[in-house]
């Protein structure tokens, strides 16, 4: 098994990747290429480098990586905001998404730290 696997923040985050997959299919095809597009974009940036943040030999490239994911994180949590005001989505599940991505962020933050 990879060794990324044992990390309770790429869990969440791939959680969270499962998630905006499972909500954005019932989005309007006409957010297909938009919105819906973008949000897993993002979902997937933050699990596939916090992926090859695991790989890197040195602390400075670990730490870089992390932020990346961070930075798809928080343009993830704008799209969820956006999906909330259009109203493609409900309240209870633009609430859940954004507390499962506060969540992986301050993994991710712990994670950083720890480097």
């Amino acid at each position: 098994m990879e060794k990324f696997r044992e990390l309770k923040v790429w869990q969440k985050a791939h959680d969270l990747t499962l998630a905006v997959y499972k909500i954005t299919t019932s989005y309007p095809d006409t957010e297909k290429y938009g919105l819906v597009s973008q949000m897993r974009r993002a979902a997937v940036s933050v699990v596939a480098n916090i992926v090859e943040g695991t790989k890197r030999k040195t602390i400075a490239d670990r730490a870089h990586f992390h932020t990346m994911a961070d930075t798809s994180l928080e343009e993830l949590k704008y799209y969820v905001i956006l999906s909330s005001d259009l109203k493609l989505i409900l309240s209870t599940d633009a609430e859940n998404l954004s507390m499962m991505a506060r969540e992986v962020g301050a993994m991710l933050n712990s994670l950083t730290k720890k480097l």
